[in-house]
Order: structure tokens, then sequence, then C-alpha cells
């Protein structure tokens, strides 16, 4: 693939899968929690609907570097990004990004509590595998022939 198919792919890859592993820094260890995404290739960004109280927005005024981790096992698809994050209270990319699932965390998009989560990414890595059944069979006949097996992509990617 070219530089511009692998750039896309990372994309492809985040908006499919949906929800990625948000970690951040704390004072001297690493936190990550589950959090639904909203990828905007054209920016550059991608956006999380996060509350004013989550302990999160304070990692990240402090430590802003941040990684994403996408996985989709059934699959065998996986994203890594590493970027930089900044929560904004920017009321009409809240309205934009509301869904159904924010209903479970708030009443609607005008809670002054919410906010909006913008990462920046820097770089990606991606693992892009035929599916779980052609893997276990790769690994297999590897293993029989004592040979390495062709996994797929695994690509790195500068954003």
């Amino acid at each position: 693939m070219t530089d511009l198919d692998d750039n896309a792919r990372v994309w492809e890859l985040i908006d499919k899968i949906g929800f990625c592993m948000l970690t951040t820094q704390t004072s001297g260890s690493l936190r990550a929690r589950p959090m639904a995404a909203h990828a905007e290739p054209v920016e550059n960004a991608i956006y999380f609907l996060t509350d004013v109280a989550g302990h999160k927005d304070d990692e990240i005024a402090r430590w802003p570097d941040v990684c994403l981790a996408f996985a989709d096992t059934k699959s065998q698809k996986y994203v890594s990004i590493s970027g930089t994050a900044e929560v904004q209270n920017d009321r009409e990319r809240i309205e934009d990004l509301w869904s159904t699932p924010a209903k479970a965390w708030w009443h609607d998009a005008k809670d002054p509590s919410i906010r909006v989560l913008k990462i920046t990414p820097s770089s990606a890595e991606y693992w892009d595998s035929p599916g779980t059944v052609i893997s276990y069979i790769k690994m297999a006949a590897a293993a029989i022939s004592n040979t390495k097996p062709n996994m797929g992509d695994n690509v790195k990617v500068e954003l």
C-alpha cells in the first residue's frame, strides 16, 4: 500500500470499530477507559463526548499526550493512535456529536456538564488480519511447515 492508502485504512478501521480504550496519564501511572469515537479524517481529529466532572479532563490538562486503542477481535483488526488531547466547551460540536447512546450519560445535548474531547493524532499503527479462522489456519500451517505465517498487514502511519 502507499502512504495515502495506509492513512485511509487507519481512518476506515477507526470508523468501522467505533469504540476504543482511551489511555491517559496520571501522576506516575496510566489509566484507560472505553469511549465512543467520532472520526473526522478531513480535520485529522477524533472526537468524544465527555463530562466536565470526569477525572480524564484533569489528567489531559496536565498530560495531553494520549493513546487510543481500537480492537475488533472477531475480525482481527486493531489500531493504536498516539496523539494530543484537549477538552473543549464547543456547544455546536456537542450538538453535532449527540446521539442516542449519549442519553445513557446525559439527559440532552444542552447539559452544561458535557464537553468535547478532541484528539489530534500524530501517528498510528494498525494490524489488519484476514480474520480469526483464516489466521488460525495460517498459524497451524506455519507450525507444521516450521515457517512464519503471513498474518496480514502491520503498518505504522504518520498522520
